[in-house]
């Protein structure tokens, strides 16, 4: 694997270069006026296949709104990743509405209930020690419970768009 550090909005790289894109947790943290230019770099560098996930819509924003808030309450330091996602509102499934030559499936992933839940635990740093312990020894099971998490309202959605 190569490393390479580039502005998302322009990419140094050529047309269909990989087969697959892969863009998680990114579009939150991109300014809502560049973010149709990520989307599009991502398309053009693709070959076959583009992957977004991301915390999606108002309801999802509140809820890292109130999470900080929380961090605040209880005179904790709060996470860089959080203070980003208040500078800007989350994206929306509209950024996918007309892309030609893409097929868009949307899902939703990690519902908010248990998004608030898991944030304030990981509030706690022995929680944090013991479910890295046990997600790391038991990939399988740790994979099987967050999927029975999934559901709406939720807090993140995956888009795949496939090359027609």
């Amino acid at each position: 694997m190569t490393q390479l550090a580039a502005s998302a909005a322009e990419l140094p790289l050529g047309d269909r270069s990989f087969d697959i894109v892969l863009a998680s947790d990114v579009l939150e943290h991109i300014p809502p006026p560049v973010r149709m230019k990520v989307i599009s770099e991502a398309l053009r560098v693709a070959d076959k296949l583009v992957i977004f996930g991301f915390p999606c819509g108002k309801e999802a924003h509140d809820s890292d709104r109130a999470l900080r808030q929380e961090y605040l309450d209880n005179n904790l330091k709060v996470p860089e990743w959080l203070e980003e996602h208040m500078e800007a509102d989350f994206p929306e499934p509209s950024l996918f509405g007309n892309l030609h030559g893409w097929k868009v499936e949307q899902f939703s992933n990690e519902s908010l209930g248990f998004h608030k839940w898991m944030m304030k635990r990981e509030m706690n740093r022995l929680f944090v020690r013991v479910t890295g312990r046990i997600s790391r020894s038991l990939p399988g099971l740790t994979e099987k419970l967050l999927r029975n998490r999934d559901g709406n309202p939720s807090y993140r959605q995956i888009f795949v768009l496939t090359r027609i």
